[in-house]
């Protein structure tokens, strides 16, 4: 027999719209092909390293900030999670510290992932995506650098699709 194209599915959520619309479509995927998902948050401590290296952010603001971001992955897995509870899903959720592309790719690969899915920005969502890690060059490492097929959701209706699902 042969074995489903996925099984497991990891998505990269960082709190933007658009890796909401990606975990929106994990879920529908997971109702429809019977797979399980685990989305990732990452706080960039990598980032916030560097910045207090270069001296643009002193220590303890970096710090405030790291909590900050802390705070931000706690509620977003919390919100992803009742949004598949209600939908009779059930996910994985998992908080990781450090450069995003490689925390990403290092959470797929621990999870076995046989797929990855990632947000596809918009005007909208850039600066958002871009404060918290996931945008342009990240998602270029993440999509060279992964070790599981990689899917970006750009669906324009997904917000529509999964209410009625």
């Amino acid at each position: 027999m042969i074995k489903p194209l996925f099984q497991r599915i990891l998505v990269a959520y960082n709190g933007s719209k658009s890796s909401l619309h990606a975990f929106m479509y994990a879920v529908m995927m997971a109702k429809s092909f019977k797979c399980k998902v685990k989305a990732v948050y990452v706080v960039d401590t990598e980032t916030i390293r560097k910045l207090t290296l270069t001296k643009f952010l002193m220590k303890e603001e970096g710090s405030v900030f790291k909590d900050d971001l802390k705070r931000d992955g706690d509620r977003g897995l919390d919100y992803i999670a009742r949004l598949a509870k209600a939908k009779g899903i059930k996910i994985e959720t998992e908080m990781r510290h450090g450069a995003v592309w490689s925390e990403i790719v290092k959470a797929a690969d621990e999870y076995k992932a046989d797929l990855l899915l990632i947000g596809g920005g918009d005007e909208n969502t850039s600066s958002k995506m871009v404060s918290h890690g996931l945008a342009g060059m990240q998602d270029s490492e993440i999509i060279g650098s992964s070790h599981c097929s990689v899917m970006v959701v750009k669906h324009p209706y997904i917000e529509q699709l999964f209410k009625i699902l």
